[in-house]
């Protein structure tokens, strides 16, 4: 299966300490005894079976900041896909799967950090193509960004992943497609994730009750605070340790639903850790987050400034 595969690249990146943050939890074993478990807990059936099984694009490519979770994210989608059947998959870690997405109903960036400064994925990565002038990287650099903004515009669904927001942290369009863009995060802690609205469609999951797991509190900026989404989930900042400064408002939104154009996004900043997916909660708003952006869960996603 694929997530041997997964399981062998998990190890190189457990053997580099670069991937442990000092205050983080230690790194999982990608390994059968931990997918038996997620296959567990994972939820058994769709909220809603889909009418045509939507195809979705995992891409995986960071060129930033690596974050160890992302083979078990992508391993936890693979079972997500098997045992529900609301979705079918494909991964990638190639920036070329940009030049045409007409064949996929959504794209899911799972935490594609960007290097510092310039802030662009594919920026970084074309530098690695020694053919290229600095005016054909920053062209190509633009067409696969545009490509994906005006995929998501014309009716495609984006599912982002924690550090996939920082993937074009500075574009500003980019930042109002997702909701906003990464500004930083104090020390990774126990965090309590609570309910913005208990009764909305897709926190079903949690069942009335808050989300407590270690995480990396994500705070955000640019287009944050035009607030033209739909908050599910969010954090109490003054509960929290080693904040770079005092924030005006505590209640900090970490995951949230919005429109761009035709098409559907759903931000979800939990998690950095994978012990979070042993949460069978979880697992589930994952699932439905995935169908709202496919189109298959319908639910209010007005944004809260309107």
């Amino acid at each position: 299966m694929k997530y041997i595969a997964l399981l062998l690249l998990t190890s190189a990146m457990i053997e580099n300490s670069h991937f442990l943050g000092a205050q983080g939890l230690e790194a999982v074993d990608l390994n059968s005894a931990w997918m038996d478990k997620i296959r567990e807990l994972a939820p058994d059936e769709p909220e809603v079976k889909p009418a045509k099984v939507p195809s979705l694009l995992v891409f995986t490519l960071s060129t930033g900041y690596q974050h160890w979770v992302v083979p078990h994210t992508t391993a936890v989608l693979e079972v997500l896909s098997a045992k529900t059947g609301a979705f079918v998959m494909d991964q990638s870690a190639d920036i070329q799967v940009f030049e045409d997405l007409k064949g996929y109903d959504a794209v899911l960036l799972n935490n594609n950090c960007s290097a510092d400064e310039r802030r662009d994925l594919f920026w970084d990565e074309l530098g690695n193509n020694k053919d290229l002038t600095d005016n054909e990287r920053e062209r190509k650099a633009a067409d696969l960004e545009k490509n994906l903004i005006e995929y998501v515009k014309h009716g495609g669904g984006l599912m982002v992943i924690h550090g996939g927001i920082v993937m074009q942290n500075n574009s500003p369009e980019f930042s109002k497609m997702v909701g906003g863009s990464f500004d930083y995060h104090p020390v990774q802690q126990e965090i309590t994730v609570n309910l913005v609205e208990p009764g909305h469609t897709l926190v079903k999951a949690f069942e009335g009750q808050p989300l407590i797991h270690v995480d990396e509190p994500y705070f955000f900026n640019r287009a944050y605070f035009d607030y033209d989404f739909r908050p599910l989930l969010s954090m109490d900042a003054s509960t929290l340790d080693s904040l770079k400064e005092e924030v005006e408002n505590p209640v900090i939104y970490v995951s949230w639903i919005k429109r761009y154009g035709k098409g559907r996004v759903f931000y979800v900043s939990p998690s950095h850790n994978a012990q979070s997916f042993e949460d069978p909660r979880l697992l589930k708003y994952y699932l439905d987050g995935l169908q709202y952006i496919t189109g298959d869960l319908n639910c209010d996603d007005t944004p809260l400034k309107q």
